[in-house]
């Protein structure tokens, strides 16, 4: 099978592009909007691949792929035979899988751990599969979850939500934001003797965990959130005016209600109001996150080109 990647290797597509960058002659400067463009096109396709990449090529045996995908080779073959998996290549009388498995059976886990059937994952997929938009996917898994919220809170010890956080006037930041909830600062005995807290928000606090990767500092990450809760909180406030007045017009004050029906039909159209507002929003958050990060991008490699082309010319 093939060999194993290092992170040189997956480094080394960034650094030829910006080999190739830097080799451009003086002339190209900030007039070189065609070449600024591909090459940012380049990097976040080395990047994006880089965050995908399994440690081979894209071949894998049924055993290599179970374990890159945190599963058992009994679970593929479960999830081949049901159909929820695609049969795999065969290279003589070798079972041979590929990324787009590996990626498959990576999601087919993940909805599993949250609680879906296989029946209910089967039901997605064919619906993601048959050509349906991200709202109507989301939409389907409102229903078969049966839940309203996005997330769930966590409840764990005190000392082991202060050790995920990493320092203490973070985790005092956190609590004032309600984003951590002290639940029981009174100490019992036995194995439950520590306090408890709730992580309200357990999804940004993963977030958090994954960008200070980056040697971003998590007071940073606050100051983020704290930024832009305003204007996301203004935003939801704007989409559910929008579906509070189209309810209010059909249900006034002070006058009768409704059929049954209507009603029924006004609740639903809240349900999957929330999921499309949720849908459209996280579309155009992504494009404009996209452009602007797209922008800056293009910025560093015009600097760059820059900064050869007066290397260059200085040397000469």
């Amino acid at each position: 099978m093939a060999r194993e990647r290092t992170p040189r290797d997956q480094a080394g597509a960034v650094t030829a592009i910006l080999a190739t960058l830097r080799k451009a002659p003086g002339r190209v400067r900030r007039q070189s909007r065609d070449l600024i463009e591909t090459a940012v096109s380049q990097l976040f396709d080395a990047a994006v691949r880089q965050a995908l990449d399994t440690g081979t090529d894209g071949e894998y045996r049924i055993d290599d792929l179970a374990r890159l995908a945190g599963t058992t080779t009994r679970n593929v073959r479960v999830y081949r035979d049901r159909g929820l998996l695609h049969p795999p290549l065969r290279v003589g009388r070798i079972a041979v899988f590929n990324d787009t498995h590996l990626t498959r059976l990576r999601l087919i886990t993940s909805m599993l751990d949250r609680g879906y059937t296989l029946a209910h994952v089967d039901e997605m997929l064919s619906a993601w599969e048959q050509g349906k938009s991200i709202g109507d996917v989301l939409g389907l898994e409102t229903a078969l979850a049966g839940t309203w919220a996005a997330e769930k809170p966590e409840t764990m010890t005190r000392a082991h939500a202060e050790e995920l956080v990493g320092e203490p006037a973070a985790f005092d930041r956190l609590v004032a934001l309600r984003l951590i909830r002290l639940d029981d600062e009174t100490p019992g005995t036995g194995a439950d003797s520590d306090p408890k807290v709730t992580v309200v928000r357990p999804k940004l606090l993963e977030a958090f965990e994954e960008i200070r990767g980056y040697g971003i500092g998590i007071d940073k990450l606050i100051d983020v959130y704290e930024q832009t809760l305003g204007p996301v909180t203004e935003i939801s406030n704007i989409l559910v005016r929008t579906g509070a007045e189209h309810v209010t017009e059909r249900i006034r004050p002070g006058e009768g209600l409704p059929a049954d029906t209507e009603i029924a039909e006004l609740i639903t159209m809240l349900v999957r109001f929330r999921t499309q507002a949720v849908a459209q929003v996280a579309a155009t958050l992504a494009a404009s996150i996209e452009a602007s990060i797209e922008t800056l991008a293009g910025q560093i490699l015009n600097d760059l080109i820059d900064q050869s082309a007066d290397a260059h010319q200085d040397g000469s």
